[in-house]
This record gives structure tokens, C-alpha cells and sequence, in this order.
């Protein structure tokens, strides 16, 4: 099956998948040829891409996956392959998106911080390979 994966500014992959894992709102989901077509929300989190058995990951950070006649778009706000994550600021990015988590302040955007926060964790995510 032919995949792409899409941003505003620019195409991350374009190219052959054997096997695809999404992180959808409701769920991790698996797309291997010959599906049935599907379009649905994603959710931050891992793009597994499998490619002559081997496996390359991608922090996706929400977008929409649409799959139909085995060709599969991803189109997404931004995408990070595990080349492209520094790991040291992700580390940082969590442990300030916790700690402001952890702190009763009325005056700080909770939804904000959670987002940061998983964002954070995606990366580190994708560069450990889960």
C-alpha cells in the first residue's frame, strides 16, 4: 500500500508500507492492505510505519488518517521521525509540562500544560520505540 504523511509545510514520507498503526482518538488502529476505507481524528501519539519488516516511527501530533483503495494520508499539524526528535529537550518539555501540572494555580491553562505534556511523552515514545 502507498502512504503519505503530510504538515502544513511540508511531505515527511511518501512512500511504500507494508503495515501502519495510528494513534486515533479512540485508539491505536492497524492498517495492513486491502482494508476497508476508513477516515478518522487522530489523536497525539505514535505513527508506526512497517517497510520490509523494518519499523519507523513518528510523533504525530493530531491530524486526520484517511485510508481507501490502499493509499493511506496522514494529514497532520506537525510530525517528528525519530531522527528528528532531540531527546534532552523532550525530557525538559515533560518535566516543566509536570510541574506546572502539579501545581494548584488557577491562573496557569491546564489544557495547555496537559498538551505539552503529551507531546513530550510522544517523542520520547517514538526514540524508545513504543
Amino acid at each position: 500500500m502507498n502512504l503519505k504523511i503530510i504538515t502544513h509545510d511540508k511531505l515527511i514520507y511518501d512512500g511504500k508500507a507494508d503495515e501502519i498503526q495510528v494513534s486515533g482518538k479512540e485508539g491505536t488502529i492497524g492498517i495492513l492492505p486491502g482494508r476497508q476505507p476508513i477516515t478518522t481524528p487522530l489523536a497525539i501519539g505514535v505513527t508506526k510505519v512497517v517497510i520490509n519488516n523494518e519499523h519507523h516511527y513518528y510523533a504525530t501530533m493530531g491530524g486526520i488518517f484517511q485510508f481507501s483503495s490502499d493509499n493511506a494520508v496522514i494529514l497532520t499539524n506537525a510530525c517528528e521521525s525519530e531522527a528528528d526528535i532531540d531527546v534532552k529537550r523532550a525530557k525538559e518539555a515533560k518535566a516543566r509540562a509536570e510541574e506546572r501540572l502539579s501545581k494548584n494555580n488557577t491562573q496557569m491553562d491546564v489544557t495547555r500544560a496537559e498538551m505539552a505534556l503529551a507531546r513530550a511523552m510522544t517523542r520520547l515514545k517514538v526514540v524508545n520505540h513504543e
